[in-house]
Formats: C-alpha cells, structure tokens, sequence
C-alpha cells in the first residue's frame, strides 16, 4: 500500500508558551494528546482533550523544522478560515503565529474530526462517499469565495516542469516507455497546465486517501487544504481517480466525463512531478521521495496506455 507516513514530533515537544497559548484558545489545560499518523509534515498532529472534555485537533510546525511546511500550514489557515459554514471541511478553531528565539512557529487549532481514512484497496462506498463530498464542496466552493486564491495552473507551473527537467537530465532508470516519449509528456504537461488555468471551483489540490476523513455515519471530510486552488471543478475527481488507481482499483469510472485530452494531459503533468522529485534529498521529510516514487510508478502505466493509443 502506499502509505503518507513521516517523522513528527508530538504535543509534549512544543514550547511551554506554544502549548499555553492553545490552551488558553481552548479554555482550559489539556489533559490528553494523541499523535495521528499520515502526512509528511514534520510538525504536531495531535488529537487533544482538555480536562473538562473540549476536543481539538491540534496542527503546529516551526521554522526549524522545515520553512516550507510554516508556508504551508499558513496558508492552509488562510483556506480554512474562508470556507462556507456546513462545507465537509473541519473548523478551523484558531491559528496564530509565534516568533520567539530566531524561530517562527505556525499553529491551527482546528474541530476534531471523529474519523478514520478511508481503506485502501478502495472499496465502492466509501469511493462514492467522497464523490458525495466533492460534489457538496463544488456547490459551495463554485464560484470561488476566497478573493486572491491563486489559480491551480499558475501554483503548479513549477511542478509540471518535471518531464522538462528529467529530459534534460534523465534518472538512471527511468522507464524506458517514458525516455521514448519525453517530448509528448513534456508538451501534455504544458496542455495540462493550460487548462488547469481555466475553472472557477476551489479545488484541494492535493486528493488522496490520507487526506480523507470518513465519520463513523459513512459521511466524508476533507482535511489538510494548504494546496487548495482556483481550477476545473473536475480536478479533485481526477486526482481521486489518480489515488483508486495507485491502490490497484479502476478509477476511469469517476472520469467518465471527463475530456480524455485534459485528463491525460493533467495526470501527465503530476506523473513527471513526482517522478523528478523523487531523486532530490528532503532534509526534515525523510519518507516523501520514496512515497512520490512508488506513486509515480504505480501511475505511469495509466499514462502509458492512455497516449499509446
């Protein structure tokens, strides 16, 4: 299985004054914290009660750890706090920044979602519990409600780059299919981008198993959004379609209705990201690359099939 599993620190490793300030956010001290797995964030995931019985849910990650995820969880706040009221998204509960010592510390408190992600293999219902969610989530995230949000084509120019990069510097073992065909991928990559400059939905971006919450009542939540971008209302049904089939699974029904040229195109341009970053070192994220090669792998033969036609 493909498993987003990093390295974290936990509740008892944030400074005293980072864990006053969420108590103070949560009206009183917590008496219980427990780290959740999945994700490659190096900074805290911990489910947290306090002693009366608040529950949170509590992200937080420092410069010192890795600058880039303090971008991200800032900009995941700023998603989070401009959702819809209803959205299948937790609340976001708090969030603030801290500067002390040289080091900047991002912090959310988010709801506490009472979940599990969902198995994979995919099964069926739960694979037709996201679809509900998603199709909840383009109803209320169509047009976009969050003024500035950048446009998925724009935020993943830099990524869908990879075929370019790896035709001017090749991997060792890069699939032979692949080296073949590097002007084709790299001229779909470029296609994909184009139209993931069109659109008016919210989309996460970011779509994949761990990223999923399934309630005890079957329903779906949609965490983790600091990808979240302005593109294709399909876009997230595509990616679900990209994880169904890294599982094993067939995720061509959910994309059915989808312009084959764009579906190719788009998978194309996340297939070569993955495969080009997966040969970089990631200080502080120890297991990403090898999560973004065995994804990559899993993924190419889809594409193989679908432009050898």
């Amino acid at each position: 299985m493909l498993r987003a599993v990093g390295v974290r620190i936990g509740w008892a490793d944030l400074p005293r004054h980072i864990r006053a300030r969420v108590e103070a956010a949560l009206g009183g001290p917590v008496a219980s914290a427990r780290s959740q797995h999945g994700g490659f964030s190096p900074g805290t995931a911990d489910r947290v009660m306090t002693r009366d019985g608040r529950r949170a849910f509590v992200k937080a990650v420092s410069t010192g750890l890795n600058p880039t995820s303090v971008a991200m969880a800032r900009r995941e706040a700023r998603v989070t706090s401009l959702m819809p009221p209803g959205a299948p998204v937790p609340r976001l509960l708090d969030a603030f920044e801290d500067d002390t010592d040289g080091e900047t510390w991002m912090v959310m408190v988010l709801e506490d979602i009472e979940g599990r992600h969902p198995h994979t293999p995919w099964t069926a219902d739960e694979v037709d519990a996201v679809l509900r969610a998603l199709r909840e989530l383009e109803l209320q995230l169509t047009p976009s409600p969050m003024p500035g949000l950048d446009r998925a084509g724009d935020r993943l120019a830099p990524q869908f780059a990879g075929w370019d990069l790896l035709a001017a510097e090749p991997m060792t073992d890069l699939h032979p299919w692949a080296r073949a065909h590097l002007d084709e991928l790299r001229a779909a990559a470029q296609r994909g981008l184009a139209v993931l400059r069109t659109g008016a939905t919210v989309a996460h971006c970011d779509l994949r198993a761990d990223n999923l919450l399934v309630r005890p009542d079957g329903r779906v939540v949609v965490v983790d959004w600091p990808a979240a971008s302005v593109a294709p209302a399909w876009l997230d049904r595509l990616q679900l379609a990209m994880d169904v089939t890294a599982h094993g699974g067939d995720g061509d029904a959910l994309i059915s209705d989808i312009d084959p040229g764009h579906a190719v195109d788009v998978w194309a341009g996340f297939t070569g990201y993955l495969l080009e970053r997966s040969r970089h070192p990631s200080p502080g994220i120890p297991f990403v690359r090898d999560f973004q090669r065995a994804l990559a792998d899993a993924l190419l033969p889809w594409l193989t099939d679908r432009m050898g036609r």
